[in-house]
């Protein structure tokens, strides 16, 4: 930890309980570590709306993609720990400690936990000409035919990649995985029948199902999505996967040293707001489940996530490459 790093952290322990009682007294800035437009963006400001309400300041969107997400994520990790910065952390969280052989923060010691919003579902997904109408029928197919299908993806280690890594590990399915360079492309691709299935985000696939381009056939959660697009459709393990669970989620953390007064007011702040009927609305496009906990309980299921998805790498022999 550099000396400007404790000298901010000991600025804010020194901080009245005065200070705490008045938090926050400007405009907070809450990173998304990718571009404007997507799925994080748009979870974030909505959510930002909320805390705005809840807080009576201004919660600030900044966008700073890059690197697997590991600039915006950097950019919290040597922000001052007064409850003004935060960043919109997902899935990528979990798992660049498995993929990346060096990351320019410390993992455990340099990030505070605040709150779990939800839990958002990839889709498996195949063309809407495909045969398969099914996860039974599509894995006969696979299983009869071991290594001609492939499944597509936005990326090498993205939620897409590693779902399709977790079916293939816990069905025996024998899978070729066609890394693309993001969505659009890997779902052109699809559509048109040059690869197989995809395990793609709900936010990148629900307008395409909706106008019968892609067919789903499952979700990867463990609970059905809310979306009216996915509601009816059936999780991979009620389909014949039994223990399948791979959720692209969003959650808040601050930079460690954080006073835990804080912590607890933004806590509180987001769950109000994740749960309220506005935030909900705006969310569904996403498919999003809320799950909401303390501070404790997102702690905990982020260092459960980077366990769990460890071991899917190590035995998948995945690299960012």
């Amino acid at each position: 930890m550099n000396l400007c790093r404790v000298f901010l952290w000991g600025l804010a322990l020194s901080t009245s309980g005065q200070t705490f009682a008045t938090y926050p007294e400007r405009a907070i800035k809450l990173i998304v570590p990718f571009a404007a437009g997507g799925g994080t963006d748009l979870v974030a400001r909505v959510i930002g709306g909320a805390m705005t309400n809840e807080l009576h300041q201004t919660v600030i969107i900044e966008n700073k993609p890059g690197g697997s997400t590991i600039i915006g994520t950097d950019a919290l990790a040597k922000s001052a720990p007064d409850g003004y910065t935060l960043v919109m952390a997902t899935f990528a969280h979990a798992v660049n400690p498995s993929l990346k052989t060096k990351l320019p923060y410390n993992q455990d010691k340099d990030f505070a936990p605040v709150c779990l919003i939800g839990i958002s579902p990839n889709v498996l997904v195949v063309s809407a000409a495909s045969p398969y109408q099914s996860v039974k029928e599509l894995l006969e197919a696979v299983k009869a035919n071991p290594g001609k299908f492939s499944y597509a993806s936005q990326g090498s280690g993205t939620s897409a990649h590693l779902a399709g890594e977790l079916f293939a590990s816990l069905t025996g399915a024998k899978l070729l995985h066609v890394p693309y360079k993001g969505a659009a492309p890997a779902l052109t691709d699809l559509m048109g029948r040059q690869v197989d299935i995809m395990f793609a985000t709900a936010s990148a696939v629900g307008n395409l199902i909706e106008a019968g381009k892609l067919r789903a056939l499952a979700v990867t959660t463990t609970d059905r999505s809310t979306s009216p697009v996915l509601a009816k459709v059936p999780t991979i393990a009620e389909s014949g996967v039994p223990g399948y669970s791979a959720g692209s989620w969003y959650g808040v953390f601050a930079p460690a040293g954080t006073p835990k007064e804080i912590i607890a007011q933004l806590n509180a702040a987001i769950t109000k707001g994740a749960l309220s009927s506005s935030f909900k609305n705006q969310v569904e496009s996403e498919g999003l489940v809320i799950k909401t906990g303390t501070p404790e309980d997102f702690a905990q299921f982020e260092k459960t996530e980077e366990l769990r998805w460890r071991t899917v790498i190590k035995d998948g022999h995945i690299t960012e490459d």
